[in-house]
Parts: structure tokens; sequence; C-alpha cells
């Protein structure tokens, strides 16, 4: 049976180690769905801290720097985290584009971050205005096309590369994303990327929904939007609601 990804996206929580594993127990201990796959992308500082090994639970990095090592001050490099036990790192997340993150650093990161053996959680969506303006389609296209540029070199030995849907415009908004309309951006970000990619060197191109998700709609966006997991951001740092939400699906 195809396993759900459903990835927690802790951002800047808890404020202590203490809190992080006391979180991170509770999780652990509360998942009952043997369906999913659960991924953990906690504050960096916490990788180490908290013992995630042996637990079932993979780990992943919530962004990385486009080089592996240097004078770059404040920066945590790709191997860095793969030496840390991360899998995973999520990049290009909304909230990074939001202070200035362009497309053409996010192509960097995925390279950097692909030649260090660690699968990309690649996030794409809309604002408000592109949604108004009938333009999210071609917003997310614009997304993927910089993202995705030369990478088949360091994309071919993976076997699989996960898309994270994000509609800005709904999150924290009070308008929340349709199924219906998250169903048709998971239909055009699978049909986009494979044209991109040519004949496509990963076995598969799994999209996911992350856009306010909760313990009430988690289900529905995998059911009726046929997503194939979830990007949880607030959420997940309520381990009764996480747990819910994982399982649910």
């Amino acid at each position: 049976m195809k396993k759900n990804i459903i990835i927690a996206n802790w951002k800047c929580n808890p404020e202590t180690q203490e809190e992080a594993k006391r979180l991170f127990e509770e999780i652990k201990n509360g998942i009952e769905n043997s369906n999913t796959e659960v991924i953990i992308c906690p504050p960096v500082i916490f990788l180490t801290a908290v013992s995630f090994k042996e637990s079932g639970i993979k780990i992943g990095g919530q962004d990385c720097f486009w080089e592996n090592k240097g004078a770059f001050t404040g920066q945590i490099s790709p191997s860095m985290l793969k030496d840390a036990g991360c899998e995973y790192v999520i990049i290009g997340h909304s909230e990074r584009r939001k202070i200035g993150e362009t497309d053409e650093e996010i192509n960097k990161k995925l390279k950097v971050a692909l030649n260090a053996g660690l699968k990309p959680i690649l996030c794409v969506g809309e604002g408000s205005e592109e949604r108004e303006k009938n333009q999210a389609h071609d917003t997310v296209k614009k997304q993927l096309e910089n993202a995705l540029s030369n990478i088949e070199s360091v994309i071919k030995n993976s076997d699989s590369f996960i898309i994270a849907y994000e509609p800005v415009w709904a999150i924290g908004s009070g308008n929340p994303c349709s199924f219906e309309e998250a169903e048709d951006m998971s239909i055009f970000i699978q049909k986009t990327a494979r044209e991109l990619l040519g004949v496509s060197p990963v076995r598969k191109i799994i999209v996911i929904y992350g856009g306010s998700v909760d313990e009430s709609n988690a289900k529905d966006y995998i059911t009726k939007s046929k997503m194939e997991g979830l990007l949880v951001g607030g959420a997940s740092i309520n381990s009764e609601k996480f747990i819910k939400i994982i399982n649910s699906i």
C-alpha cells in the first residue's frame, strides 16, 4: 500500500530543547497509522538534541544554503543537515520567499541539496493578487520552470521528488483553498513538472498540500484533492492535533 507523506514544519518553535523533546515524544507515542511516512522538520538547533533515531520518524531541515562549506556566516549547508541525520530539506517555503528568497537561489539550493543526497521538498504557490487575476497557473509554472532549471544531471539518481503546493492567498485568511482548487493545482503541478523534466529521471513526482491544514480537513485534502501528503505548519506543534491528522489519513 502506498504511504502518504505527512511533514511537520515546526518553523521557529518550540523555544527550548525540553519542549522539543516532549513534543517529539508525544507525537511518536501517539502515532497509530502505519500507512503514513512522518517527517519532522524542527529548528536546526534541535536536530541532534532530540532522539529521532530508531523512532520510525524521518527528519528534515527547514532550509539550507547553496554551498556546502565556506565563509558564509550563519548559514547551514546541505552536508551539515545530512550529517545531522536529515533525509529531507524544505526549499522555497512561502515564508522564505516572503523575505526575499529568489527563484535563482531556490534553484541553487535544490542542486546542492540533491548533490548532498538530501530529498528536497520544493514549495510553490501563488499569492492573493495572482489568484484574483486568474494567474495562479502562470505563477506556479514560472516557479517550477525556474526551480527545476538544469537539474536533470543531479536529480537522475532520485527515486522521487516532492513538490508542496502552498496557496499563499488562503493561509490564515479565513478563506481556505477548496478541495477542487487543490485538486486542479495538483494535476497541473504533476503535468508541468513532468514536461519540464522531459523523460523524467525520477520514478515519481509526489505532490502534497500545505495551507492551513488541521485535523478537520487533513483527510479530505488527501481523498478529495488527490494529494499524496501534507505539509503541516501550526498544527504540527500541537501534538494532539498533529496526531489526529496523522491517524485520520
